[in-house]
């Protein structure tokens, strides 16, 4: 198991490129196995997960060539081969559900376990079946396996009881090849949902309202293989944007869109920091005026995103005043919380809310990333704590950034790499 050693870096300064989208790219990936042909996808980031889905799609008959000096990766499907995921990629990304839309709507049956991924709490996948039985397909649970059949998917009015991101975009993909008119209400909106819809028209498909709350989906005989390139990562855009608030310091994010991240943008500037849309990105300062506290509530886009919580509550512990986090996505969310007051932030749960007292001097420490998001945040809090911080389980890590800790070096931090 490898591990970061982060030391006290001072202000970050300099420019940085966002790469691609995970979880754009991810359902992406999985549509591919809709088509008839060849697609090409670009601005592909170099991740586990991504790595993970490429096998996933070998094992069900795609040819998948990945080509990393342009971050491009071409999918050839002639015909899926094979309708269960085998359980050694499905325990390793949550994401692999993905496949159950596309290989039911294109076969009539899919089967597969209980997906695995970030222990961020309960994260079930009725809403995933609730689609399915909807469009007309059976779905059978026994022993952690789901199996769907259906002999021919029909479309259907959905409303779903939470707008869960990974529910709409399965039954999007589903209902593409369902015959009649789909309508999905109370879906979910993120700006990932929109990529994912321009890349299945491209591909044929007739979907409209996606970036919305409804989104209707008519039905159509095939599709063909298309050419796409991912949109830019929010998550980790706002993830450079907490680094210059952190550091005090003065960054230049390259490859974003802003529109994605003004919460992110709001907040910031209520916490003092200085952030200016420019022609080459976004220019983002902390070392202008003192930061202050300031309170955040996650809520689905386009509310504050549930993945900044962990590095906002990062940002919060070093500055003046105290603050209120409240999580209302995930209940499981604030495990980074013990980790950060390892460090000396002392941070308060209870419940759903985490109170930060802020300005707490941070000190290096041996802490765990618990998840995705808690390890990044935890990269950042050893950028301004005293002495070296030791991060494990940098996995996490590893499945959603791509090239994260060479990026902050470039920006001037002191992050090695060591194997454990």
């Amino acid at each position: 198991m490898a591990k970061f050693i982060v030391e006290q870096s001072g202000p970050l300064q300099g420019d940085v490129a966002v790469s691609g989208s995970k979880n754009a790219v991810l359902p992406i990936l999985a549509a591919t196995l809709m088509t008839e042909g060849k697609s090409e996808i670009n601005d592909v980031p170099y991740l586990r997960d991504v790595d993970v889905m490429c096998r996933i799609l070998r094992s069900m008959g795609a040819s998948v060539t990945e080509d990393w000096k342009t971050h491009t990766i071409t999918v050839d499907m002639d015909r899926v081969k094979a309708e269960e995921v085998p359980y050694e990629l499905v325990k390793r990304m949550r994401a692999s559900i993905f496949v159950m839309g596309p290989l039911l709507a294109k076969t009539g049956k899919a089967r597969i376990a209980l997906p695995g991924g970030c222990s961020i709490g309960d994260r079930p996948i009725d809403l995933h079946n609730k689609g399915m039985r909807s469009l007309g397909a059976r779905i059978d649970t026994e022993l952690g396996v789901v199996e769907a059949t259906a002999s021919q998917l029909k479309g259907a009015l959905i409303y779903l009881d939470f707008p869960s991101v990974g529910a709409t975009e399965n039954i999007m993909m589903a209902a593409t090849l369902a015959k009649g008119l789909t309508v999905i209400e109370n879906a979910a909106e993120e700006p990932e949902i929109v990529d994912l819809a321009n890349f299945l028209n491209k591909m044929g498909a007739r979907i409209k309202g996606a970036g919305t709350d409804t989104i209707r989906i008519e039905g159509v005989e095939k599709l063909h293989g298309a050419k796409h390139t991912v949109i830019p990562d929010r998550i980790e855009t706002g993830t450079f944007m907490v680094a210059a608030a952190i550091t005090r310091g003065d960054i230049l994010i390259r490859n974003c869109v802003p529109d994605h991240v003004k919460p992110v943008i709001a907040k910031l500037m209520e916490c003092g920091a200085t952030v200016n849309d420019e022609v080459e990105g976004l220019r983002v300062r902390g070392d202008i005026k003192q930061l202050i506290a300031t309170d955040i509530k996650t809520m689905p886009y386009p509310g504050f995103p549930t993945d900044m919580q962990a590095l906002f509550m990062a940002l919060l512990s070093t500055v003046d005043g105290a603050s209120a986090v409240i999580e209302t996505v995930f209940e499981n969310r604030f495990m980074h919380a013990a980790e950060l007051s390892r460090m000396g932030a002392n941070i308060k749960v209870d419940g759903r809310t985490a109170v930060v007292p802020g300005k707490n001097p941070l000190i290096g420490a041996q802490v765990i990333s618990t998840d995705l998001r808690a390890g990044a945040a935890l990269v950042l809090a050893g950028l301004v704590a005293k002495g070296k911080t030791e991060i494990s389980e940098i996995y996490h890590i590893e499945r959603g950034y791509d090239s994260f800790m060479e990026k902050l070096v470039s920006l001037g931090a002191k992050i090695t790499r060591e194997e454990d």
